[in-house]
């Protein structure tokens, strides 16, 4: 970095496209972000129920399972 350089941080309102919105310091005054951690699958928890339940479906229609009857 280069001497007397300063960076000035202002407060930074951050909108997502799910719609949340958060302040933090940044070097910019507006940030727009694709995922936060309200709609990414890996901090909502979604995404890994749902491949586990695809798994158990697929095992079951591979060996001839019917859950259904049991």
């Amino acid at each position: 970095m280069k001497k007397d350089k300063k960076v000035e941080y202002v407060k930074t309102s951050v909108t997502c496209s799910c719609g949340n919105t958060f302040e933090v310091e940044s070097n910019k005054s507006d940030l727009h972000i694709e995922v936060c951690d309200k709609c990414h699958p890996f901090f909502t928890g979604v995404q890994g129920q749902t491949m586990k339940a695809g798994k158990v479906e697929k095992f079951n229609r591979k060996y001839g399972i019917n859950q259904e009857t049991k």
